[in-house]
């Protein structure tokens, strides 16, 4: 890693590595990287810092420890945070903004599953781009269970990961869905072989990272404004759409399918 910044106490981690990959880790192995408020808090800086100080071209995000995701919500803070309607209103809005954060990323997110991924972990996980996991990683939400409501942002990101059927089974049941059920439900782009996982991510992110970083934030927009139906989503993608045709990469691009060498993208 080249750089890297730790915040919320060292309970997420970012770093870059040399060829603008962007690592964001939920650091907290000891409690399984549940996350406190001040974690959820913390993750929309995070990503700020990766994509506009940093300039990565794709995030890989994943839980420290090398055994689970994370847990999800510290369950601990509950009886003071998020004790009644007023509390809930004021711990969600910290949820809502780190689900955002993920799901509006201008550059691709992709979630790297091993081990548990409960609750607003799969809330992260779900609001990624792309997941992978290895036979470990384990699904749930067990809000029902704690006889709360799953935030709705996060509710609607399940719907797209899962599917508005296994969404359901989720959710009602609490029941938890294996690896090779997350992957038959298409919740899954890819299910990696043992001590797979991080190297298929790695190469995935080299991969997106190697393309023309326009064209990448273009089509990222795209498909938002296909899920979303927005006019506003579908103008602004619109006009990112255009805007590569103008673009030095774009130069680029024909120049080296001509010459027949890879492209060197800068990303204006």
């Amino acid at each position: 890693m080249d750089v890297n910044i730790s915040f919320a106490d060292g309970g997420i981690d970012a770093a870059v590595t040399d060829n603008r990959i962007g690592r964001l880790t939920i650091n907290r192995p000891d409690k399984r990287n549940a996350l406190t408020d001040a974690m959820w808090r913390a993750i929309p800086d995070a990503i700020d810092w990766l994509v506009s100080k940093q300039h990565v071209r794709v995030i890989i995000l994943s839980g420290a420890g090398g055994r689970d995701f994370s847990a999800g919500a510290d369950i601990g803070e509950f009886a003071t945070l998020r004790k009644d309607a007023t509390t809930a209103r004021a711990y969600e809005a910290g949820n809502s903004a780190a689900f955002a954060a993920v799901r509006n990323c201008p550059v691709p997110v992709v979630a790297a599953v091993r081990g548990i991924c409960f609750g607003g972990g799969f809330g992260l996980a779900a609001a990624a781009d792309i997941r992978l996991a290895d036979a470990t990683a384990r699904f749930a939400i067990p809000a029902a269970r704690l006889g709360l409501a799953y935030p709705l942002d996060a509710v609607q990101d399940l719907v797209r990961a899962l599917g508005d059927q296994q969404a359901r089974h989720a959710l009602f049941s609490t029941r938890e869905l294996s690896a090779d059920q997350a992957l038959a439900c298409g919740c899954l782009m890819a299910l990696c072989g043992p001590g797979e996982l991080d190297t298929e991510a790695l190469a995935l992110a080299a991969s997106i990272a190697a393309a023309a970083p326009l064209s990448v934030r273009a089509s990222k927009a795209a498909i938002s404004a296909v899920q979303s139906g927005s006019r506003e989503d579908h103008d602004q993608a619109a006009v990112l759409a255009a805007s590569t045709f103008d673009s030095t990469d774009y130069a680029e691009g024909r120049r080296a399918f001509m010459e027949k060498r890879k492209p060197a993208f800068k990303g204006v």
